[in-house]
């Protein structure tokens, strides 16, 4: 099978780990008869040096004409002082919005091999750690009417509006249900529905589609008492579902109990299989271009695509297992590093893990 692949390898450390990460799928393409065409495009932090914007045209089109996205990281602080809209995180939100890709699925699983590196209690996690956020990606404050002007006594307002429509609820619950019918059969629906208008109408859709999943369970979860309970007792989720501003803090919350950002893929779908897969860690800049950065968030968020986008579980999980063999065998990049593990570089982990497809 041949599959295109439209490749962000972006800003910072993006292109070392990208690198790594099409390593291992070409070795999963030699192992199971496919290939994989790859199209190198710019966003971010190099497009703004090359083209002037955050993402070209040229950008969208190649991405919407590929079977799926990868991208590695994008930003730093060489363009921290330029206009919100032509920052490098513009292009992520412009490149979301272009390929409508409305729901982010980010999984956080505790890996036995890493279990040393959880700020939790051993009693804490004991019951284990594996959860999935499904996050709404293109509505929200983060889309939403945003305003910011000085009144007529010279006092300084900014104002962002939290907007949703009842299908754009609809539909990212479905996603967090079918999801759930995979896994763990259980949904938690976080919201503020006893504050906001905008939470009150995710509430009463989300029981709406609730009723269709008998054989879910489900339960609302207001956020506050939702990032408690992360450090409480995460052993409870399953699948969480949530909106955008929401999803973005918990997501970060629920990786950091894992014990590394390194080590989370995260997957952007929309309504058919074209998906933007990137691991959720930021570009890191102090360590770019030094063969230090951890390249087996990018390496997992491969292992989505395959699943996700290309329908390939079984290669999906010859990676997945490959990457569990090289945590156990002891092998670690400097963010993981533990006392007594062997300290690799990105490229040798890159290898260690294709050698074991």
């Amino acid at each position: 099978m041949n599959k295109k692949i439209a490749v962000i390898k972006g800003d910072g450390i993006g292109p070392e780990i990208v690198n790594e990460a099409e390593k291992v799928l070409n070795k999963v393409g030699e192992k199971y008869g496919h290939t994989f065409e790859y199209t190198d495009v710019l966003m971010g932090g190099c497009a703004i040096d090359a083209t002037g914007v955050p993402l070209p045209q040229e950008t969208i089109d190649i991405c919407l004409a590929s079977d799926s996205v990868l991208l590695g990281a994008v930003g730093g602080p060489k363009w921290d002082t330029l206009p919100g809209n032509l920052r490098p995180e513009a292009g992520l939100l412009g490149i979301r919005g272009a390929m409508k890709l409305f729901a982010n699925i980010r999984p956080a699983k505790l890996i036995p091999a890493l279990a040393g590196a959880c700020p939790l209690k051993d009693e804490i996690t004991k019951n284990g750690l594996d959860l999935v956020i499904v996050r709404e990606l293109i509505g929200g404050a983060y889309f939403g009417e945003r305003d910011t002007h000085v009144d007529e006594n010279g006092v300084k307002h900014a104002s962002d509006s939290m907007a949703y429509a009842d299908y754009e609820v609809e539909r990212i619950c479905r996603v967090a249900f079918d999801m759930a019918r995979k896994r763990g059969k259980k949904v938690h629906s976080v919201d503020k529905a006893n504050v906001l208008d905008s939470s009150r109408l995710w509430r009463e859709v989300a029981h709406k589609v609730a009723e269709e999943y008998p054989d879910v369970e489900f339960q609302d979860i207001l956020v506050d008492n939702t990032a408690m309970q992360l450090v409480h007792n995460p052993a409870q989720f399953d699948v969480m579902v949530t909106e955008n501003l929401f999803g973005d803090i918990l997501s970060d919350e629920a990786s950091m109990i894992t014990g590394s950002l390194g080590m989370i893929p995260s997957a952007s779908l929309g309504e058919g299989s074209l998906g933007l897969y990137e691991p959720i860690h930021g570009s890191a800049p102090d360590i770019a271009g030094q063969n230090k950065a951890n390249p087996l968030a990018t390496i997992l968020s491969v292992a989505m695509m395959l699943r996700y986008s290309f329908d390939m579980s079984k290669e999906a999980d010859s990676i997945e297992d490959a990457v569990d063999k090289v945590l156990a065998d002891g092998y670690r990049t400097g963010d993981i590093m533990s006392e007594g593990m062997k300290c690799v570089s990105c490229s040798e982990m890159g290898d260690l893990v294709a050698d074991r497809i």
